[in-house]
């Protein structure tokens, strides 16, 4: 069976990816005056206050004829325990200007925060962006690292209109100023004329006016000799592999990337496929981590770091090898291995003997009758035909809202920003029109870019972190993608308890903030 690139889409979009969960979607036609082409001027000196009043559009065809580099810019002070860091917010657009000609390709929306009264050549800064594709940053804005952040506390199965909005003790504002990105078609970001929203929709031209938009935020900025970072989650860790690349090759160069809940190379993820296609012994630890969760497994792990682990090498060392077999027409799984998957994953036997090479989407189906468990965090679970399994992943459900209400909430009330269009948190047409051709396969496969980013730059350091409880990306078949580099000292992997989103689980963020502060104070110090 061939892969099917729509298919991938809407089984692997990022946050906000599924088609029950689109917000915010319109058919306005952008409007404004003047030209699009050429340098783009500086920002306009900043506002505490004011509205912009271009209307953006997310529809494929829609371009700005004349794109707003106005700015809201405002003061903050964050606490904790009796730390304290004044910084200040800039919400607004900035022009893309492609690298090389000067040409004006896209308004992009971003929100920064930056440091006051930092050494700006020595200090960080983190260009953060979720995937979809079609999916707006506001995820990682306001659940992951910046200076505030909703108190989700997952995993929850409570269906609430708002989270609080609080001082994120895990912000890495302390060690990197940080720019939150939205893609081309998303939150407020649109194409410039004669460019249209569609044409950046596609793996390359994507990857490339992202590179656009970093440069020119560099140069505006006056941060050229500052270390740099891009931050992918999902989707966007593809982008960050080929944007590294791009970086390099434009001579803008980048000290570090950051994937969260990778997805490198979509021809390894069974979950893109039709049943019987693709090794699915990436998944397994992560049905086992799901099975420890509920503790469904058998017998119960007296310790689930090790049952984690074990469950690791069982994927590699038995049930890998025998997938293999299987779907070449050479073996057939037999009876004591069906029962030890049985026994390791909580699905019943079965359901192994139906699918071996199991899907995610027929676990969490069958994992427990009459109830669905979460695809972005299989410890979040509802019955069937509740409100909570209403669009098909409770684990979605239950953020959606209280996120879209925040980051509503958030742009007018407390940075300032006022716009009559709608901030757009997902593209339905940026994943039914993209163009997911990548050095000659159709669908993509980052690992070649980020190695020749790394060619390029042997200094480059790539930290990879996920969730044990994600069933969109599963952590070992990252780990499974990152072992074609070898054994490379500058490539860190980490996995911990939590979903495709860690960093709504306290505990998970806790835990990779530390990991990455050390991953911070590492740059530029590689031999």
């Amino acid at each position: 069976m061939k892969p099917d690139p729509l298919l991938a889409v809407r089984r692997l979009a990022a946050w906000a990816g599924l088609l029950g969960a689109i917000v915010g979607i319109t058919g306005l036609v952008g409007c404004g005056g003047g030209g699009g082409g050429g340098a783009s001027p500086a920002p306009p000196p900043a506002e505490p206050t004011f509205t912009d009043r271009t209307v953006y559009s997310n529809a494929a065809n829609a371009s700005l004829a004349t794109p707003s580099e106005a700015r809201a810019v405002t003061r903050h002070t964050w606490a904790s325990g009796t730390r304290t860091l004044a910084y200040t917010a800039t919400a607004g657009h900035l022009t893309a200007t492609q690298v090389g000609t000067g040409t004006a390709q896209a308004s992009f929306f971003y929100v920064a925060y930056t440091l006051d009264g930092a050494a700006l050549p020595t200090r960080p800064v983190t260009f953060f962006f979720n995937g979809g594709p079609g999916s707006a940053s506001m995820w990682l804005h306001l659940g992951s690292f910046g200076p505030k952040r909703l108190a989700a506390n997952m995993p929850s199965n409570q269906l609430v209109d708002r989270f609080a909005l609080v001082d994120n003790a895990e912000t890495l504002l302390d060690v990197s100023d940080l720019v939150f990105v939205d893609a081309v078609g998303t939150g407020q970001s649109q194409a410039i004329a004669p460019m249209t929203n569609r044409m950046f929709w596609g793996v390359e031209a994507d990857a490339r006016v992202f590179r656009d938009f970093i440069a020119r935020w560099l140069e505006v900025n006056g941060r050229r000799e500052s270390p740099r970072v891009v931050f992918g989650e999902s989707y966007g860790t593809l982008r960050a592999a080929l944007l590294a690349e791009e970086l390099e090759a434009a001579g803008v160069g980048v000290d570090g990337v950051v994937l969260l809940s990778s997805i490198l190379d979509y021809n390894s993820n069974c979950a893109v496929f039709d049943p019987g296609f693709v090794n699915c012994a990436g998944f397994l630890p992560s049905y086992a981590a799901t099975a420890a969760h509920f503790n469904a497994a058998t017998p119960p792990p007296a310790d689930v770091d090790a049952f984690v682990l074990g469950s690791m090498d069982f994927a590699d060392q038995r049930y890998g090898p025998a997938v293999a077999a299987f779907l070449a027409g050479t073996g057939q799984p037999d009876t004591t291995l069906i029962s030890q998957l049985a026994a390791m994953s909580g699905a019943p036997v079965g359901t192994w003997q139906q699918q071996f090479s199991l899907q995610p989407d027929l676990y969490r189906e069958r994992f427990r009758p009459g109830q669905l468990i979460g695809r972005y965090d299989s410890r979040i679970i509802g019955a069937v035909g509740s409100a909570l399994a209403r669009d098909g992943d409770p684990s979605l459900t239950v953020i959606e809202t209280p996120f879209v209400n925040a980051i509503n909430e958030l742009l007018p009330q407390t940075l300032n920003y006022r716009n009559p269009s709608p901030y757009v948190s997902f593209t339905l047409a940026a994943i039914n029109n993209w163009q997911w051709l990548h050095d000659g396969k159709g669908l993509p496969d980052g690992v070649p870019d980020l190695a020749a980013a790394m060619l390029l730059n042997p200094r480059l350091r790539v930290l990879s972190l996920n969730g044990r409880h994600d069933l969109a990306t599963p952590f070992h078949q990252t780990v499974l993608d990152l072992r074609r580099f070898g054994n490379r000292p500058t490539i860190s992997v980490q996995h911990i308890p939590g979903g495709h989103m860690t960093y709504l689980d306290d505990n998970g963020r806790r835990a990779q903030r530390e990991v990455l502060g050390n991953f911070y104070r590492s740059l530029r110090t590689t031999p």
